[in-house]
Parts: C-alpha cells; structure tokens; sequence
C-alpha cells in the first residue's frame, strides 16, 4: 500500500482531533469485515490479534493509521486471501489517506502552507468523495454499490463515518482560512483544493462565504483563472446554481486550450492515469494526454440524467471525450449510452447546447457503425 497515509500518522496530535484521526479507515475496515461474513472475534484470530485491537480499529480509538507501514501490507495481504474484493482494499488505502487529511484539519495547530497535505498533490475523485464522506454523509461510489452484509447487524448501526457537527464546523472553518491566506501562485493548489472542499459546508454562511471568493483574485494566469472559475462553478452547482456551470462550459471550455484542459482534468479525476500529479500543470499540455479514455467514458455515461445538476458539463466532456477519442466507438457505442441518449433528447430538462452535442453524439454513433 502506498506509504502517503501512513507515515505521516503524527498530522493530528492536538488532543481533541486525535480520537477522530481513524474514522474513516475504521468505519471502511468495518464494512471489509461485514462483507467477509466474519465477526470482530473471527478477525481478530485471523489476524492474530485481540478482539479489542479489531473493535479499536472500527472505531477510531486506535486510528488504522497509526499501524506500523509493513504491519499494515500484512494485513492488507491477509485481507486479500480472506476474499476481500480489490476495489475494497483500494477503499481503505484511500480512506486512510482521508483520515490524515481530517486529522490535519482538526489539528489545534495546523501546518504551514508549506506543508499542508491538502496542497501536497492534485487529489482524485476515490479520494475526495471518501474524504466528503463524513463532512456531507454522502456516500462514495464504492459504499453505495456494495451489495448488503451476508451478517445481519445487531441494532442500530451508522451509515457512515460519523462526525460530530462542531468538528464539521471546525474542519470547514479551517477550509476556509486556508483559502483565505494561501495567497501566492505557489499556494494555488493547496487554495483550489480548500475552497472545492468548502463547497460540502451546509450552513448557509457559506454560501455567502462562496460568493466573496468570487469576487478576489481568481489567479495570476491563465490555468489558474479557469481552474477557479471551474471549482466556483462546481461548488454554485452544489448548492443550487445550476446557471453558473452551464456558462462556464459555454463561455470558458470554448477553444482548444479550454477542451484540452478540461478533458486531461476530469482524466485524472476519475483515474484514467496511475501517475499522482503535484501541480495543475499537466492540464496545461494543449492537447489530451496519452490516457486511454474508456474509464472516463463509462464515468460520463453513468451520469446523463437529465435531472443532474452537472448535466451541461458531463454532456459536453462526453462530447468532447468522443471528438478527441473516435476509436471508441470503433466497436460500437457502449449499451447504457444507447440507452440514456433518448431519455436526455426527450427531456425538456436539457438544455438547448447539451441537446446540440447530444445529436452530435447521436449521430457520430451513426458513422461509426455505417
């Protein structure tokens, strides 16, 4: 497992975000377990392990982060020959990760801007929706597919990571500071990546809050003014504002360089590419990079609805993605877009450019298949 999680197990030593510096791989941990079909007394012989060692794990009170590197890749290993399926183990990694961002957050006394984990690579989506988990109580991916524990569960039992609403309040307001102070170019990305973080905070301060960061320095050049453009509008469309998302597909992915960056953003996002990115430099290329784009292709296609409030923005990347990437249609168009092409043609929901880029598709299907 990779080391990023772990070795820095000391990001949350003020002594009110220690308790909470295992919450997510815990709560992760526990769905492992349940979905083995085993009991904390099975894995804790399995593991050779006290049953208190598994219950702290689940919980947090002994955060899974604090486990010794090659002690853990014993356990991972373990894990994996009792059946655990891939994608959950990839779970954990990532939840773990979420965990030492959220200790850091909680921190009494949080790092520099120098060595702030959230500006120290360009997050992808496993990541963030699992860090987002217990900030909203939105369920990753990864959680909401996974089919019901063969054990029933014994009374009432949480949905997901649970985190107090003051350390909700705390881990928002710290958010926020961040966006606030990291000021210089060489901060932007550890900015960019708070403020799309802020965009979880419920309370309707921070809507107010969101719409000041509108109105300030969006960035020194170019890839910066559209990567602020493009978190605001994600975050507008978050609470509500799905008017300010289809203007910046219309009026800011309008040329080359645009469509370029956008298409090699949402690439990484959804983990087109194995190689982790520390700048937003690489969506700056001018062209998409050499990523295959089938992943890609079945994340877009999952989300045309109609009733999405990112619809303009999957329709035109979809459309971009099949310009940029004719071969994949080469052996036809995929069943489930064949299926939801209809269904977003036929509503009046869509608007005027996505219905535009949808006969596009529509029709590019045509020829591929003439």
């Amino acid at each position: 497992m990779p080391t990023r999680a772990r070795t820095t197990p000391t990001a949350g030593q003020g002594t009110t975000s220690r308790p909470r510096s295992g919450l997510i791989s815990g709560y992760v941990f526990r769905l492992i377990r349940e979905q083995l079909d085993l009991t904390q007394d099975g894995l804790a012989e399995q593991f050779a392990v006290s049953i208190d060692t598994i219950a702290g794990w689940e919980s947090g009170r002994r955060p899974l982060t604090a486990v010794p590197v090659g002690q853990m890749l014993v356990h991972r290993h373990r894990l994996l020959h009792l059946g655990t399926p891939p994608a959950l183990l990839l779970a954990l990694e990532r939840a773990m990760e979420a965990d030492v961002l959220l200790a850091s957050a909680l921190d009494d006394k949080p790092p520099t801007a120098a060595a702030d984990p959230f500006g120290a690579w360009v997050m992808q989506r496993d990541l963030v929706e699992i860090l987002a988990w217990p900030l909203s109580n939105h369920p990753p991916a990864f959680a909401r597919e996974l089919p019901k524990p063969p054990r029933p569960r014994r009374g009432p039992v949480a949905a997901g990571p649970e985190l107090p609403a003051d350390e909700r309040r705390r881990v928002f307001d710290r958010l926020q500071q961040t966006v606030e102070q990291a000021r210089n170019p060489d901060q932007f990305l550890l900015r960019r990546q708070a403020l799309y973080l802020s965009g979880y905070d419920g309370r309707p301060e921070a809507a107010e809050w969101l719409t000041r960061q509108q109105r300030k320095d969006p960035g020194a050049d170019w890839l910066s003014q559209w990567l602020t453009a493009r978190s605001l509008a994600s975050v507008a469309t978050r609470h509500g504002d799905r008017e300010r998302l289809a203007h910046f597909v219309q009026q800011q992915v309008d040329d080359d360089k645009a469509e370029a960056a956008n298409l090699n953003y949402w690439a990484y996002w959804v983990g087109e590419t194995q190689q982790i990115e520390v700048t937003d430099a690489f969506m700056a290329a001018g062209r998409p990079g050499p990523w295959p784009g089938r992943k890609l292709l079945h994340h877009l296609i999952t989300r045309l609805d109609p009733r999405h409030g990112y619809t303009d923005l999957y329709v035109h990347t979809l459309w971009a993605l099949l310009a940029a990437r004719p071969d994949l249609l080469r052996d036809g168009a995929p069943a489930q877009l064949r299926e939801r092409l209809p269904v977003m043609l036929d509503s009046r929901e869509v608007s005027a450019s996505a219905r535009r880029e949808l006969d596009s598709i529509r029709y590019a299907i045509r020829l591929a298949e003439a």
